[in-house]
């Protein structure tokens, strides 16, 4: 039975942005148009790809699976159509990365404003997501993590800071009243924020001192999911509700102010840097090879690394 492809690209599309409008917008095309190309795909199909509420939209089970083994296809004709635009004196188009909010916040925001100053021909989409994804059926061009959830197949490259930490503080106010933690056990007799993924995952807060490694599963008045809603365990932390964990970068400028003073510092651990993963196509898309030459350029190492020879970072709710 045959389909029109733009109707498949039109419903992979929405269902990609979780909505009409959202994919109307991202792809600069029309709600109703991207409507009428679904029902379209439906009648033809004779199946109900999509269920349309009022306020959401969202893939029946058919559509679901549809929609995941389009998207690889669809991936590779972009890829394929983009090898015109190696030609060209200026790379342009679009280019898709997959990475964990606090990536996207710590890591890729000075990265990309440098990236698109000097290729302003190049569009950047980021989806932000903490799980682990497969990188092809997820439509995008490259993703961002750290090495133990590196996809395998993929070539890596060090991008980014070399080393980060996760790193604890609370406001004077709470410390003040509850006491200063000296051992990293002493934090299951506090009020502790933490972060949940969406799996339902809790990930421990882990210590290293002097050989020691301990990791402890304390618990607060306050739980949230990864990304935008960390600031909320950092607004928490800082009105003095309790202890948070979170990224050196991310919490440094509380630092700075003294609205947030380190706690368990010389318990501070270590880890590796994240790593840009794509797959090793000889021919890759003009945007992506901008992007990793560029990323390339800019650290000290000119190979790609294969994160198999690094040491293993902490489980630490990257």
């Amino acid at each position: 039975m045959d389909a029109d492809p733009h109707d498949l690209i039109a419903f992979v599309a929405v269902v990609r942005a979780g909505g009409f409008r959202e994919a109307a917008r991202a792809n600069d095309a029309s709600a109703s148009r991207l409507s009428d190309a679904v029902r379209r795909l439906e009648t033809r199909l004779g199946v109900r790809l999509l269920n349309r509420t009022t306020r959401s939209v969202a893939p029946t089970e058919v559509g679901a699976r549809l929609a995941e083994r389009l998207a690889p296809a669809l991936g590779e004709m972009a890829a394929a159509l983009d090898v015109v635009n190696a030609y060209r004196d200026r790379p342009t188009g679009t280019l898709r990365l997959n990475v964990p909010a606090n990536v996207a916040r710590t890591v890729l925001a000075p990265i990309l404003v440098a990236f698109l100053a000097a290729y302003p021909d190049v569009r950047v989409e980021v989806v932000t997501e903490d799980s682990f994804v497969d990188l092809v059926a997820s439509g995008c061009d490259a993703g961002i993590r750290y090495d133990e959830r590196l996809e395998q197949d993929m070539v890596a490259l060090p991008i980014g800071p070399r080393s980060q930490r996760l790193v604890t503080a609370a406001a004077p106010s709470y410390l003040a009243r509850r006491g200063m933690p000296i051992h990293p056990g002493d934090l299951l007799d506090h009020a502790c924020l933490r972060v949940q993924f969406a799996g339902g995952a809790k990930p421990p807060w882990e210590y290293e001192r002097e050989g020691e490694v301990v990791r402890v599963d304390p618990t607060g008045p306050l739980l949230v999911r990864p990304g935008s809603a960390s600031d909320l365990a950092v607004q928490a932390a800082v009105g003095g509700l309790g202890i948070v964990h979170l990224f050196e970068d991310w919490l440094q400028p509380y630092f700075d102010d003294g609205t947030l003073v380190p706690v368990l510092q010389p318990w501070w651990q270590a880890f590796n840097g994240p790593f840009l993963y794509y797959p090793g196509r000889r021919h890759l898309p003009s945007p992506l090879r901008a992007f990793v030459d560029f990323v390339r350029d800019a650290r000290t190492t000119s190979e790609p690394v294969d994160p198999a020879t690094s040491p293993p970072a902490p489980a630490a709710g990257r």
